[in-house]
């Protein structure tokens, strides 16, 4: 901007310029023994306020001598002013302009007092002292770690030892991810935001695990300490309204004490074995208990079974008996000598002796059906080989065959003298 100003007042400071520091076109033999010279500084200086007088419309005579040729030019003054003005207030409105990149955000202050945020791409503001910006990048993922810096081996003993619940002593190493939710809370509710994240992660794992046992937080837990951990930071970072959210919790390192470590191994070692007895039993039982149950539904349905089959057989057997007494009440001595009958016949077709009672004497006649068949079998298997098969096979229908026909005329003849009794014994009363 000099430069340019220096050109239009026609002032060239080039060393370049062979008349550079050699004086005035009059003085040749001053020149040629001054070519060795250094430039005449001074005259520079004289030429300068010469032209500069010229352009705000003061007259002189070229050797610096204002106070006798002050000739003004108020109309070029106020031009040269306007124009230097117009410059240096078109400079300080350009200066105002700035670029947002994707995924940050201004923050405007005005006389330092917040005002408004910009966000991406090009923006103005009012320039410097009036209004300033602040660019914060709310995309990126910032990490703060607890218990350690850069490296899990590089431990902070004085962040990653706590007590827990049963009064055992843990060493935790984890690493907190968050994003920024509103840049003006970021810059202007805490200071040292970084600390103060960790600061309150640190708290918030002292609360979790101190409510927590040992053996829950050093194994079966830590997924379950991680995110109680995170809600908890989430629920203080919006009491402190630090514009912070949190997108991840992950446990570095979770173990006990390097002094007690072997002790703690061995204990690990014997807890893997319970379990693993105790899968084995569960197996055992899972194989026996399915068998048992399905061995008792089984004799459940027999014993259900069997006593559906008595029900129905007495029901059946009481039902034919009442259908018996109705017949037999409409014929008595027809179905008694039915009944007798069947009697007679079930009996006789599963015994191989007749024993047979006569009327006429106290004498018993006995007949051995069996040694009769088995003779009979003998004799015919010798008279004809071809019929013995036969004959071994129908001796029980044979024996059925004969037993009822001398059961029936016994059987009829002890009916008619039993209703021959009757009868008398009836006319008597």
């Amino acid at each position: 901007m000099i430069g340019s100003f220096l050109k239009r007042i026609g002032v060239t400071l080039s060393l370049n310029d062979p008349k550079w520091g050699r004086g005035s076109q009059n003085n040749n033999q001053d020149d040629k023994k001054s070519s060795d010279s250094p430039p005449d500084l001074e005259q520079i200086w004289k030429d300068l306020n010469l032209r500069l007088s010229r352009f705000f419309g003061q007259g002189g005579d070229g050797n610096g001598d204002k106070g006798k040729n002050f000739n003004p030019d108020p109309v070029n003054a106020k031009l040269g002013v306007g124009a230097i003005l117009l410059v240096f207030l078109f400079v300080w409105l350009v200066s105002g302009v700035f670029i947002v990149q994707e995924g940050q955000t201004a923050v405007i202050t005005t006389f330092g007092k917040y005002t408004h945020v910009a966000g991406a791409g090009m923006n103005w503001r009012w320039p410097y002292p009036i209004q300033n910006h602040e660019i914060v990048d709310v995309s990126q993922v910032r990490t703060v770690e607890v218990g350690y810096r850069s490296n899990v081996k590089n431990k902070q003993a004085r962040e990653s030892l706590m007590l827990t619940d049963d009064e055992n002593i843990v060493d935790i190493q984890f690493a907190v991810q968050y994003k920024l939710k509103n840049a003006v809370e970021w810059l202007y509710s805490n200071r040292d935001q970084d600390e103060m994240i960790r600061q309150v992660a640190e708290t918030a794992i002292r609360e979790i695990v101190g409510k927590s046992k040992m053996d829950f937080v050093l194994y079966e837990g830590r997924e379950k300490v991680a995110s109680d951990v995170a809600a908890l930071m989430e629920q203080i970072l919006t009491r402190y309204k630090a514009g912070v959210q949190i997108a991840n919790v992950t446990m570095q390192g979770v173990q006990p004490p390097e002094q007690v470590q072997a002790a703690f191994d061995d204990a690990v070692k014997a807890g893997q074995d319970k379990e693993r007895q105790k899968n084995e039993g569960q197996a055992y039982a899972n194989d026996v208990i399915p068998k048992a149950r399905g061995e008792a539904s089984r004799v459940l349905q027999e014993a259900e079974g069997y006593k559906s089959r008595v029900v129905a057989n007495a029901e059946g057997n009481a039902s034919r008996f009442k259908q018996v007494l109705n017949e037999y009440q409409k014929a008595p001595v027809v179905t008694r000598d039915r009944m007798y009958l069947e009697t007679m016949q079930q009996i006789f077709a599963s015994t191989s002796k007749v024993m047979m009672d006569t009327k006429s004497g106290n004498n018993m006649v006995y007949l051995p059906l069996d040694k009769m068949i088995s003779q009979a079998d003998a004799s015919s298997s010798k008279a004809n080989p071809t019929n013995s098969l036969q004959s071994s096979i129908l001796p029980s229908t044979q024996s059925v065959d004969q037993t009822p026909s001398v059961d029936m005329r016994n059987s009829k003849e002890d009916m008619r003298s039993r209703d021959n009794r009757d009868s008398r014994d009836r006319e008597v009363r």
